[in-house]
């Protein structure tokens, strides 16, 4: 088949649509589907009773497989730019939120206020956040993330030091 100057036109015209999706379609964000969930009515039962298990608190690591509240992220792993977080409230009977900060250090602590038992959001680079869901709610929140890590936590006083927080990476 001999291409000629009208058939060679006519199929980059035809091509010219997918070329124009493909560039969209690495636009959208990834998503991230958000769990904040907790072991029941009893939850808070042990705050202040057990040490506290917030990110690089001292021996927090052995102690986050007993946390009464978490939050579960999946996929742990985001490519960098726009990233949409689906989040939902699992909890039966407690409002939780989830608020995402850049990971300034591997090794130090989120600055923690003791007396309010919350993070300090400004001190931590709060980036957004999906604000107080009652149980069973749902909400998202999408924002541009360069790489690096980042955690996502709860700040409705003590559920972040009972154990409410994961990390995301962003690559």
């Amino acid at each position: 088949m001999k291409l000629t100057r009208r058939t060679t036109l006519a199929l980059a015209l035809a091509a010219l649509p997918t070329l124009t999706i493909t560039p969209a379609m690495a636009a959208d964000p990834a998503t991230v589907q958000v769990s904040l969930w907790d072991k029941g009515d009893n939850a808070m039962d042990d705050l202040g009773q057990l040490p506290p298990m917030g990110f690089n608190m001292a021996g927090a690591g052995e102690r986050v497989s007993k946390a009464t509240m978490g939050v579960t992220a999946t996929p742990a792993v985001v490519p960098a730019g726009k990233v949409t977080f689906e989040v939902k409230n699992d909890s039966k009977g407690t409002v939780h939120e989830m608020i995402v900060a850049p990971v300034k250090s591997a090794t130090e602590e989120l600055p923690y206020n003791k007396d309010e038992m919350r993070v300090d959001e400004e001190k931590a680079g709060h980036l957004g956040e999906v604000s107080e869901l009652d149980p069973g709610q749902s909400g998202s929140l999408t924002v541009t993330l360069k790489p690096g890590e980042y955690i996502l936590y709860c700040n409705i006083p003590g559920h972040y030091v009972m154990g409410m927080w994961t990390l995301v990476r962003v690559e």
